[in-house]
């Protein structure tokens, strides 16, 4: 029951629903982008997860990352697996040219990050982080830190890592205590502890590149006093640096990734970017990484709902419910309405997220490379707004769905032996980690919407609204819903200004009211495209319709409450 990546819904949903072929050859680097090749890097991605990756799964759970005396051995094959990564140019797929990468679009990246989740997070954990860093540096670093440290990162050789949090700062990053004291030959010194490192110290790489927050001496208190700092295991020479990795976490999940204590001791760095600016160049690599998170709650639900629907298939139970009488006493439970809910359930997510999070992939690249200005700027803006839904909504679903289709198993599903618990221990963190999903709920309100009085979301949902085919099978109902969710915002916006904490209590509705309103458009999109009419995608479809699009009402009914209590308040 490995993992297996489809490369046909992704050629489907890429080629017919969202037309990704034209829309990526009017960009000037992948003018020479087409259909055939895109089908080819996917059918190649799909053949290399699944044989690579996937079996690799159950064994990394099972023996997990071993620490001893502050190195860390990775699980049986995951060294083998990442070096056949490297070797077949994966982690450079969407790299500049100039970088030694292959120059292609990032939402081919996108996609083959959902499928590597699917087969086997903890060892996708490892190379999460490259494209990150990659684009971290080659934004903000200087030519002499891009000479040393950028080639290595875009084609893997070095592995890199994310060092934020300390004991007493998580999502408070203003809260910083490690200090880098500058040095007469431009280096400075790092002293401090980081926690939660995914990746910290492993064995698939010879150095291991770490981008850290911290403090300069005389730096303000909190985050404007904060800088970014790159600095590696081994410096040049194949000195060991000033780093020591104190320990792995035990974890409730992502037993096959090591999460780390470092702790720096005067290791030797460089600053990246200006003093005082840490976060903003740090923000760069949080960004692809929330985008990178989404996908991966895309493709655990994924895998667990491919795992459920081979079980029902094959479990034989009582007779299902209106079955013709015959020698069987019992039908595959794939037949039992009860059963077939929940796939056709968590089906309808996991295309509808998916068309979200490719088109966002398709707008990522528009905003870094269409001619046209305002095309890049229409294009920045879907994914500063829907960047944050993206990562709440699929990893709650991801998390949630994986629960809900382990019920399908009854009570196989609570042992190891079939795997989908595994799925669902795993998919927690995913709510957590990049920033958790309340932190997400008020970045999108709080920060993005209300300081525009709501008109940068309103002007994307106006867009969506007119993207819509108000006559089409349910066109009527996802136009007013984007209609409704404008009018929401503005409610929103007018009640804020009565009570200052009421967008921090709403935020978490909104988020998902929100990025219901966007499930509603995309599967209006797939709903649309040839061939979705019939087949696979009907059951799904109408799952969406009737159990999963209706909480937009209940979630807007909750906000509208709470607002006209505000203005009661105020008054």
């Amino acid at each position: 029951m490995d993992y297996r990546p489809d490369a046909g819904d992704a050629r489907f949903l890429l080629e017919q629903v969202l037309d990704a072929p034209t829309r990526l050859r009017a960009l000037a680097p992948f003018a020479e982008v087409d259909a055939d090749l895109m089908g080819q890097v996917l059918d190649e991605a799909a053949k290399f997860v699944g044989a690579e990756i996937a079996p690799l799964n159950a064994v990394g759970d099972a023996i997990g990352a071993h620490f001893e005396a502050g190195t860390v051995t990775m699980p049986p094959g995951f060294a083998d697996a990442y070096k056949a990564f490297r070797e077949a140019g994966w982690p450079s797929l969407a790299c500049a040219p100039e970088d030694g990468g292959q120059g292609l679009p990032w939402v081919l990246e996108g996609v083959l990050y959902e499928w590597l989740t699917g087969a086997n997070h903890g060892w996708t954990m490892a190379p999460g982080l490259l494209h990150g860093a990659y684009e971290c540096l080659k934004h903000h670093g200087s030519e002499a830190l891009k000479a040393r440290y950028l080639g290595r990162i875009a084609s893997g050789e070095w592995l890199a890592t994310m060092c934020l949090t300390e004991p007493q700062a998580g999502s408070d990053l203003g809260l910083v205590r490690t200090q880098a004291v500058p040095q007469a030959d431009g280096s400075h010194r790092l002293s401090g502890t980081k926690i939660f490192i995914s990746g910290g110290e492993h064995d698939l790489t010879d150095n291991i590149v770490h981008l850290v927050l911290a403090r300069e001496p005389g730096a303000p208190l909190g985050p404007k006093g904060l800088s970014l700092f790159i600095t590696s295991k081994f410096l040049d020479g194949g000195v060991r640096n000033a780093i020591v990795c104190e320990r792995i976490e035990e974890k409730m999940g992502l037993h096959g990734s090591p999460t780390c204590v470092l702790r720096f001791e005067d290791a030797t760095a460089w600053r990246v970017g200006e003093p005082g600016r840490g976060l903003s160049a740090m923000f760069v690599m949080m960004n692809a990484a929330r985008l990178h998170v989404a996908l991966q709650g895309v493709g655990l639900l994924d895998a667990a709902w491919q795992k459920a629907h081979a079980y029902a298939q094959e479990r034989l139970q009582m007779r299902a419910p209106g079955a013709a009488r015959s020698a069987a006493e019992a039908d595959p439970i794939i037949r039992h309405p009860a059963v077939q809910r929940i796939l056709d359930t968590e089906r309808g997510w996991i295309d509808g997220l998916r068309v979200l999070a490719y088109h966002t992939g398709l707008e990522l690249d528009a905003a870094r490379h269409h001619a046209d200005a305002g095309r890049r700027q229409s294009a920045q803006r879907w994914c500063s707004l829907v960047t944050p839904v993206l990562k709440a909504l699929c990893t709650e679903q991801g998390a949630g769905g994986a629960s809900r289709l382990l019920q399908v198993f009854g009570g196989h599903g609570y042992v190891r032996e079939w795997g989908i618990e595994q799925h669902v221990r795993d998919a927690r963190i995913t709510l957590i980690y990049e920033g958790t999903n309340e932190i997400q709920a008020i970045d999108l309100l709080v920060r993005k919407v209300l300081p525009d009085g709501g008109a940068g979301i309103q002007a994307l949902l106006q867009e969506l609204a007119q993207d819509v085919d108000a006559l089409a099978d349910h066109g009527a109902d996802t136009a007013a819903r984007l209609q409704d969710a404008c009018r929401l915002t503005q409610e929103l916006v007018r009640a804020s200004r009565a009570r200052a904490a009421l967008p921090f209590e709403a935020a978490d509705d909104y988020l998902r009211a929100i990025g219901l309103a966007l499930m509603g458009w995309a599967w209006h999109r797939i709903a649309r495209a040839p061939g979705a009419a019939q087949g696979r995608w009907t059951g799904p479809r109408h799952a969406l319709d009737l159990r999963v699009l209706p909480e937009y009402a209940m979630r807007a009914g909750i906000i509208r409450t709470q607002c006209s209590a505000a203005g009661a308040q105020a008054a």
